[in-house]
């Protein structure tokens, strides 16, 4: 299956050299555990698209998105004293942001709602239709959608964000074997669920 998302979000956004992007973050992270709050803004901005990425697709609706980072994000600058550095910092902003997406999802135990065509332009069409392309992104979109939790989050961090399945493996709190075969499964289902849509559009 075709990666599912493009090179703007497989980087969250940032331009910067990696290795220049590293030593800042560095510098950023040491000031901010000593408690500087605008270093810890900065380092976020680092991340936050990316962030707001996952927990959109995983939340499917803005205002909770926003809550849930907000809370996220809190207890990232709280926590920070607890970061080791056994991970990415940016792995772990993952990990705390996917873990409070869970939680509201359990605590609401309600179907994320379908992304608006708009809300899906960065997708990239995993089965191009050039007679077609907006109701096949919708149509991934919906797709997308109706996968479980935590197999919508493993195919987005692998097929959107470019993550590595053991990077993947550190943000879900999970085995490797466990994020390739829900990854299998992930992909088994989008590739149905399109393929269903594709047939009922045809008519057939």
């Amino acid at each position: 299956m075709t990666p599912i998302g493009d090179e703007a979000c497989r980087s969250g956004g940032r331009t910067a050299a990696p290795e220049q992007e590293s030593e800042a973050e560095a510098q950023l992270l040491e000031r901010a555990r000593a408690g500087d709050l605008d270093a810890f803004v900065e380092l976020i901005s680092l991340h936050d698209r990316a962030l707001r990425a996952l927990a959109y697709r995983l939340l499917g609706d803005a205002q909770r998105m926003d809550d849930v980072l907000q809370e996220a994000y809190l207890k990232a600058f709280r926590s920070l004293h607890g970061f080791e550095g056994r991970s990415a910092f940016g792995s772990w902003l993952h990990r705390i942001v996917y873990n409070a997406c869970m939680d509201q999802l359990r605590r609401r135990r309600s179907r994320a709602r379908h992304l608006s065509l708009a809300e899906v332009d960065g997708l990239a069409d995993p089965m191009p239709d050039p007679g077609d392309v907006a109701a096949q992104r919708l149509d991934l979109a919906a797709a997308l959608a109706s996968l479980p939790p935590e197999l919508r989050a493993t195919v987005l961090l692998v097929d959107a964000e470019g993550m590595d399945y053991e990077t993947a493996a550190q943000v879900l709190g999970i085995p490797v074997g466990t994020v390739r075969s829900r990854l299998n499964r992930a992909r088994g289902l989008l590739r149905r669920a399109l393929s269903d849509d594709e047939r009922g559009r045809d008519g057939s």
